[in-house]
């Protein structure tokens, strides 16, 4: 990507890291904000990539007849015209309501030099010129709008350029006789710089920014069967505080994908302005992962007696069970058990001030293992874990972590009698806290991306926990390339 596109990109930073939770329609899943000091670090960045991108303009040569009285017809051309330094002083990033956002520089400074020559019936002369260009101010505003396909789109409207003085300074043997045309030229040195200015910018939009925006993940892939939809639900946003985007934010499976049969809630963003950008992330965002992931039979477990600890006081065979089940002992002697466990419905995450915590319920359905191999069953129980959990923002993605407590478990149904439980209980609380766990924080370690542009990073995070959605603080940094 171009200079004068990494400069553009980040007018738009903030508007891919934002979103405006007072639209009409359905709630977006994630939300994002930019506030004053992100749209300042965008405008700083913006002024260094557009300084180097101003150095690449390409000035066209110019020339003119002229006559004057006692010297006669002749022709003046200015060419091999160079910008040689060019020092881009004050920037601003501004909103646009309705529209998007309005980029302007100021007090800026631009030196150019160049080589001249004048044609008189067979002499030709010629020589060098240096133009001192001061107080350059460039104001473009930038259209935002989103595609079908969710994707972003910019477009520029009123884009201007303004140049206070010129300064023209000749030398070689008839630079005398061109300081006749002085202002003349200085006009025409205006007209062509204020002129480029713009050109340059219009055309970095079209072909550099606009297919930079393309990098925004509308889908993004968390693993071999789930993916996040960040498509945007409508057009950019820009309001007199802010500037925003709503992103779906929907987890889903990529063979299988469904209507999720909930909404997202709405979220009332706090007023914070510490970071650069904020994120809200609603239950939303974690329950459609939890309902894809329990859609697939990611929860489903079996015990056997060969996983069972050779510890444990208590084993998976019907000899074992004899003290407590001697119904089970005398109809099944000496046969290996088999406990089949899922999840019941997908457990959702609940959000409270401070507060992450879920309750799923579980059934596990006991079967006798006939010789045969035929699995016969034999009773069911219930169980009920409380579990809280922890999540972690980083550079570009949420991971996290369950921390389990004690499960408890009730028996459901029993064709071989009622039966203390006590002893299955703690079979259970260890299988799970050993081997269910493990697994399911093994993949919420692996976590889900944040919508970022390419070679955006975030630093400095702080979460704060709301009814109903995370809110995650962060500073921005482009990595430059």
């Amino acid at each position: 990507m171009g200079a004068s596109a990494r400069a553009l990109s980040f007018l738009l930073l903030g508007l891919l890291l934002t979103s405006f939770p007072g639209a009409l329609g359905a709630n977006p899943g994630l939300v994002a904000r930019i506030t004053d000091n992100g749209l300042e670090y965008v405008a700083k960045e913006g002024l260094v990539a557009l300084q180097r991108a101003l150095h690449r303009i390409t000035l066209p040569d110019f020339s003119r007849d002229f006559r004057i009285k006692r010297i006669g017809r002749g022709n003046y051309e200015f060419h091999s015209l160079d910008i040689r330094s060019c020092e881009l002083l004050g920037s601003a990033l501004t909103l646009l309501p309705g529209q998007g956002l309005s980029f302007s520089i100021s007090d800026s400074f631009i030196w150019v030099q160049g080589k001249w020559k004048v044609r008189k019936s067979f002499l030709k002369l010629q020589g060098s010129f240096d133009v001192q260009v001061k107080g350059i101010t460039i104001l473009v505003n930038l259209l935002l709008g989103s595609e079908p396909s969710g994707r972003p789109t910019v477009t520029t409207s009123n884009c201007s350029s303004h140049i206070r003085d010129v300064e023209v300074d000749m030398s070689g043997d008839l630079g005398w006789l061109l300081n006749l045309f002085h202002d003349e030229i200085e006009s025409k040195f205006r007209k062509i710089l204020e002129s480029k200015i713009c050109e340059m910018i219009q055309k970095s939009v079209i072909s550099d920014l606009q297919p930079y925006l393309q990098t925004l993940p509308v889908t993004a892939e968390i693993d071999r069967f789930a993916s996040i939809d960040y498509s945007l639900t409508e057009a950019p946003r820009a309001t007199a505080q802010m500037l925003d985007v709503m992103l779906k934010a929907e987890i889903f499976n990529h063979d299988h994908r469904s209507p999720a049969g909930f909404l997202a809630p709405a979220m009332r963003l706090p007023e914070e302005h510490s970071r650069m950008v904020y994120f809200a992330i609603s239950d939303y965002v974690f329950n459609t992962a939890s309902l894809t992931y329990h859609g697939a039979g990611f929860l489903n477990f079996s015990i056997t007696d060969d996983v069972v600890p050779p510890t444990s006081n208590i084993r998976l065979t019907t000899k074992s069970f004899r003290p407590f089940a001697p119904r089970l002992a005398r109809r099944y002697p000496n046969m290996n058990l088999e406990l089949q466990g899922a999840v019941v419905s997908a457990p959702f995450l609940n959000f409270s001030p401070g507060n992450l915590s879920l309750a799923p319920e579980m059934e596990i359905e006991a079967s006798v293992i006939l010789p045969s191999s035929i699995r016969e069953p034999v009773f069911r129980l219930g169980v009920v874990a409380n579990v809280s959990a922890t999540l972690i923002f980083n550079a570009s993605k949420i991971t996290g972590f369950l921390k389990p407590e004690k499960i408890q478990v009730e028996l459901k149904e029993s064709k071989v009698g009622a039966f203390n439980v006590e002893l299955l209980e703690a079979l259970l609380n260890l299988h799970i806290i050993n081997n269910l766990y493990p697994k399911v924080n093994e993949k919420l370690a692996e976590g889900f991306p944040l919508p970022l542009l390419k070679h955006i990073q975030l630093y400095d995070p702080v979460l704060q926990i709301y009814k109903d959605f995370l809110f995650l603080g962060a500073n921005i940094r482009y990595m430059r390339v």
